[in-house]
């Protein structure tokens, strides 16, 4: 149904071969008048359909407003230029311009929009009346010329009556109008019976016999149709027009609050200072269809320069805030309590930052840090740090007393200059660095709970009145990095007043709608907006409103619109608009192949009728001319006829001659070349019955018969020849139908119906002058041939207004829909890279779940039973700019291996803590099991390994693995060593430039544990996703505890790890925080990077699988030796 840009579905048939076939009549059912009517109740749309079609109506009355003074202003020039003596046609213009100013007014009442929109009857009536004015106007003056000087007069406004009430009168209904256009055919062929019947020998006379009666009303019959198809295409191309922009804007509001939902949750988690320039480089990969990561190399000579989003801030105060007792608490209560807790505190926090105006950076485990001055220069950045750090004190000692928890709060604040930004390629997240970072980290560390501990800086900048200050912990003056300056313990002075925090919002205040995971159905948008209607207001109606010409001016929209229409031709400045235009499919080319059909049946009527004699070429020409039209109605309709007879199902199957026919058809309708060609081949059909007419007339015998019957005053025998006004009727019949045809340019329109208009006059005055001079007239002492002609070009001057007003219409709702496609492909890119860029945020089923059916405030969470951690640091970091564009150029390559490895493996990146890269495998089993019944992943060295594996095994020990999923921990190891590789690979290849190496050692420490892990998102105005659980305390302190360039691992994952054949050292008792002395171990891991097989004596035999391994060897290795390995 879009009459906007679509793809064409001519691949769907082209190159195809002839087979049985289903009939697909879907496009087509678009386009059914029934249809659209129906979908328009089923969207409770038709009233608002209605409105915009008073609005249209009334555009096409201005449009006859025009006409009808250029036909009545031309018909006067005419009888005043060509009419002596001019007493006769006194009663003429009088009358005439009675009617003229009778019907304009009878009109104007529809010019008010608000009025008739209340009263739509006064539309019917108004039309009804005008109507009948200019019909009895006509009528009368032909009466009263008949009856004063026995004039035999024509109808002057027959033809153009008809047009007026199908195409221009404001009358909503398509069965009111033909009923009007009907009367008025009648009246019109009762009005010249009666002349037949009271005076035959008129008839005979003038060549108006009975049969010529009978070609009257064929000629009647045709217009009533022409201007009924006109009416039903207008609809349905109209109400195809409003659906599409209803489908359109609905379509953009849905992409617009989606955009704003989505951006408003990017933002909370990354400011968008951040945020914006991360977001336009994916637009511009989505816009230039880069598809696919990035292939991992790093080869002699470093990448191009990896992107990094880092701003300084030279003046903010730094907040860093741990739970006091939080090891307990994960020790005494389960998961679930903990993360609850978790969000009830963070939740409290984040409302009580989004007061004071600090942006929280994170919160890692029971750690929370923020920033004041921030997102914008505060000034009083340390008041508002210190005071949310008290507040927090309060909220924590709340949930202390509601929950009867042992917790409390220990906050270091201090002011000075931090880098921030984001590094790395996924799951980015917003982080602060740089050494007053550091210190007030170790303000927080070494603070007193329930006091917040800050910098001599910071308390510089506060009013000392407002708080209790207080000396240092021992700790602090102790320590290696504070001892060089002076801290305090501070706290207000009144704790009861910060404990009630007025102004902090509520958590249930703190609201983001939820959306539709898919965009809704046309059938549920029911809803009519005011930004609906307001769009329906702005659709194009054309037309002249005379208020703007009167009393103001048009506004900057409307002279756009129509400024990129030509004047004349209608057609779009633009050609490759015009081009995309025209080869649209033409979904009403049946249609318009009836209407041919049944006009062209008429025309044959006419001319068997018109010759009057047997004429063996007239049989052929008829014949082959109704052969053509017939062929081509009956590939136009056999496709329907095939809907309907199979009862509108698409489960038949047809054989192959029904298939050419609907290919057939189908071409036609989606190729401009070929509709043309049926436009053209229509049209000479018509004109080669048309010729059969002239052809058979004898000019010299009709010119002596003529002359003889005046000489001897005799009746001459008028079939000699045609009935020029027949002949006038037909002309003006293929002038209409030139217009009719959709889809087809309005140039070659104008170019066709020109062609045939000065054709007619060329034969009016030269060819055939005394035929149509001595024929009857329209008004007494005007020339005949003079008549003929004003009919003709009054038919091609009100077609054209017609097809032109629709024809800009139609060009408009075209141009706006593109305009609308265009917005909302840009929506949708917009749409799409904030999508990407929180799935690289947080994990793409939490994106899913999170965005779709949680609302912003509560708690998500989901338990998994068996997942494996991992912390990997980097040792010995500087945290200052040049290290960290190091530190971003290795951590960007350990986010590509991992979107490597996530192709296949599901590794999760969970964040990145200053050098500490955390991860995690297990957390979507439902990926993880559709990836490993993947043919690519069964095909893999990694699932060969695990299958040979767990082969070997019992089939008790198997079943009970498969349960537990202990292959995430082998995942996971694998994965450790292959972020060894890679930094391997990152130190060769910094080795070959000019590089300080203080800035990296190149070394990396990993600690790895599994086990049962909660994971979820928490806090209000800013969501975090984290895991929670033994095991990724355990993994922390696996890696702190661990040496560099090892990977250690508890002694439950080792096992596991030899039930994979991975060797596993023990290294002894260690002593864990929280835990006290247990047992630990390193994997084996040999000296090119390789797996230690615990079953394998010849180590170089083991056949152990890294993603690494399998990418860029050659940039990996440079040895001979280990490029043998490989290749083993």
């Amino acid at each position: 149904m879009n009459i906007g840009p679509r793809k064409s579905i001519r691949t769907t048939y082209r190159g195809t071969k002839l087979r049985p076939c289903r009939l697909d009549y879907n496009d087509e059912r678009l386009w059914e008048l029934s249809y659209l009517k129906a979908k328009c109740k089923e969207l409770r749309l038709e009233e608002e359909y209605e409105r915009y079609q008073v609005r249209l109506l009334i555009s096409y009355l201005t449009v006859f407003y025009l006409l009808f003074i250029f036909v009545m202003g031309s018909l006067f020039v005419t009888l005043l230029l060509f009419v002596r003596p001019l007493e006769v046609i006194y009663f003429d213009l009088i009358t005439w311009s009675l009617a003229f100013l009778l019907v304009l007014s009878l009109l104007s009442i529809n010019l008010f929009e608000h009025f008739v929109n209340r009263h739509r009857w006064v539309m019917v009536l108004s039309s009804v009346l005008a109507t009948y004015v200019l019909v009895f106007t006509d009528i009368a003056q032909n009466s009263y010329h008949h009856s004063q000087r026995s004039w035999p007069l024509n109808a002057s406004f027959d033809v153009f009556v008809l047009c007026m009430i199908y195409m221009f009168m404001p009358i909503p209904s398509i069965m009111g109008a033909a009923v009007l256009a009907t009367s008025v055919s009648i009246i019109y062929v009762v009005y010249f019976l009666h002349f037949l019947t009271l005076n035959p020998g008129f008839a005979l006379r003038d060549s108006f016999g009975y049969d010529v009666m009978f070609v009257d009303i064929l000629h009647y019959l045709g217009f009533n149709l022409m201007g009924i198809f006109f009416r039903i295409m207008n609809d349905t191309m109209v109400r195809a027009s409003f659906l599409d922009r209803h489908q359109f804007i609905m379509e953009e509001t849905w992409l617009r609050n989606a955009l704003l939902q989505e951006s408003m949750l990017v933002n909370s988690i990354l400011p968008p200072q951040i945020a914006k320039p991360i977001q336009d480089s994916i637009k511009n990969k989505i816009i230039q269809a880069e598809t696919g990561p990035d292939r991992f190399h790093l080869g002699g000579s470093r990448r191009k320069e990896n992107f990094m989003a880092i701003q300084i801030h030279p003046d903010v105060s730094i907040l860093y805030a741990d739970v006091v007792n939080y090891t307990h608490l994960t020790t005494t209560l389960t998961v679930e309590e903990l993360v609850k807790v978790l969000h009830d505190l963070y939740g409290r926090f984040d409302m009580a930052a989004s007061h004071f105006r600090v942006q929280r950076i994170k919160f890692l485990g029971d750690c929370y840090y923020c920033v004041s001055g921030l997102a914008r220069p505060d000034p009083d950045h340390a008041s508002m740090a210190v005071s949310l750090g008290l507040a927090m004190i309060a909220n924590i000692q709340e949930v202390r007393a509601e929950r009867e928890l042992d917790i409390d709060m220990r906050i270091g604040v201090h002011s000075g200059s931090l880098l921030a930004g984001v590094i790395g390629e996924a799951k980015l997240q917003f982080d602060i660095w740089g050494v007053d970072v550091d210190i007030a980290n170790r303000l927080e560390a070494t603070g007193k709970p329930g006091f917040v501990h800050v910098s001599g800086r910071t308390l510089s900048n506060l009013k000392a009145t407002d708080y209790v200050i207080m000396q240092s912990t021992e700790k602090a003056q102790n320590d290696p990095m504070l001892k060089a300056m002076r801290t305090y313990l501070i706290t207000g002075i009144n704790r009861d007043s910060i404990r009630s925090m007025d102004g902090v919002l509520s958590g249930a205040s703190l609201e983001i709608k939820t959306i539709d995971k898919e965009r809704p159905t046309m059938a549920n948008r029911i809803s009519m907006s005011e930004e609906l209607r307001a769009e329906f207001r702005k659709m194009p109606v054309g037309g002249i409103d005379f208020r703007l010409l009167c009393c103001c001016r048009k506004s900057r929209r409307e002279i756009d619109q129509k400024g990129q229409i030509g004047i004349f031709c209608a057609a779009f400045k633009d050609s490759s608009l015009e081009w995309n235009y025209l080869h649209q499919p033409d979904f009403i080319f049946k249609s318009s192949m009836l209407l041919a059909w049944g006009i062209g049946c008429c025309l044959i009527y006419i001319q068997i009728v018109t010759n009057n004699f047997v004429c063996k070429e007239c049989i052929v020409v008829d014949l082959f001319a109704l052969f053509i039209l017939t062929f081509m109605l009956c590939i136009a309709w056999y496709k329907k006829v095939c809907w309907w007879r199979n009862g509108r199902g698409e489960s038949t199957i047809y054989g192959k001659h029904s298939c050419m026919i609907f290919k057939m058809f189908e071409k036609i309708q989606h190729s401009a070349t070929l509709r043309i060609t049926a436009y053209l081949l229509i049209i000479v059909c018509y004109y080669a019955v048309i010729s059969l007419i002239i052809l058979n007339c004898d000019r010299d015998q009709y010119e002596l018969s003529y002359i003889e019957s005046k000489l001897f005053h005799y009746e001459m025998d008028r079939d000699i020849c045609f009935h020029p006004w027949a002949f006038t009727n037909m002309i003006s019949l293929i002038i209409g139908m030139s217009y009719t045809f959709a889809r087809i340019p309005f140039a070659l329109k104008m170019v066709v119906s020109g062609c045939e208009t000065i054709a007619f006059v060329l034969i009016v005055f030269f060819q055939y002058g005394f035929v149509f001079q001595h024929s009857a007239t329209t008004t007494p002492y005007l020339k005949a041939e003079i008549a003929h002609c004003f009919r003709v070009c009054m038919m091609l001057v009100t077609l054209y207004a017609k097809e032109r007003q629709a024809e800009f219409n139609t060009k408009i709702n075209y141009k706006l829909n593109v305009d609308l496609h265009k917005k909302q492909k840009a929506a949708d890119v917009t749409n799409q890279s904030i999508i990407i860029l929180l799935n690289n945020i947080l994990p793409s089923h939490v994106v899913d779940l999170y965005l779709n059916s949680i609302a912003n405030h509560e708690l998500y969470y989901e338990n998994y039973q068996m997942v494996s951690v991992m912390f990997a640091m980097l040792i010995n970091f500087q945290m200052d700019l040049p290290s960290l564009r190091v530190l971003n150029d290795i951590i960007t390559e350990f986010d590509r291996l991992l979107t490597t490895y996530k192709e296949y493996y599901v590794v999760e990146k969970i964040k990145v803590v200053g050098c500490t890269y955390m991860a995690a495998c297990g957390l979507d089993f439902n990926l993880a099991s559709k990836i490993r019944n993947n043919n690519e992943f069964r095909n893999s060295s990694l699932q060969f390994e695990l299958e040979r594996v767990l082969n070997h095994r019992s089939s008790d020990d198997k079943n009970e693995i498969e349960n537990n999923n202990d292959e995430v921990i082998f995942m996971m190891t694998t994965f450790a060593l292959d972020l060894m590789r890679t930094l391997s690979a990152c130190n060769k290849a910094y080795s070959n430039i000019h590089f300080d190496r203080a800035l990296s050692s190149g070394e990396i420490c990993i600690g790895i544990s599994s086990g049962e892990i909660m994971a979820g998102v928490v806090g209000a105005s800013q969501p975090h996703y984290d895991i929670w659980g033994n095991p990724v305390n355990m993994a922390s302190r696996m890696e702190s505890t661990g040496l560099p360039g090892h990977i250690q691992v508890t002694e439950e994952s080792a096992k596991v790890l030899e039930e994979f054949d991975i060797k596993c050292i023990f290294r002894g008792l260690t002593f864990v925080k929280g835990r006290g002395e247990i047992p630990t171990y390193f994997v084996g891991i040999d000296e090119n990077l390789k797996f230690i097989s615990s079953k394998l004596v010849d180590r170089t035999s083991s056949r152990r699988f890294s993603v690494m391994s399998s990418l860029d060897p050659d940039d990996l290795e440079d040895d001979s030796s280990i490029e043998e390995e490989k290749n083993e």
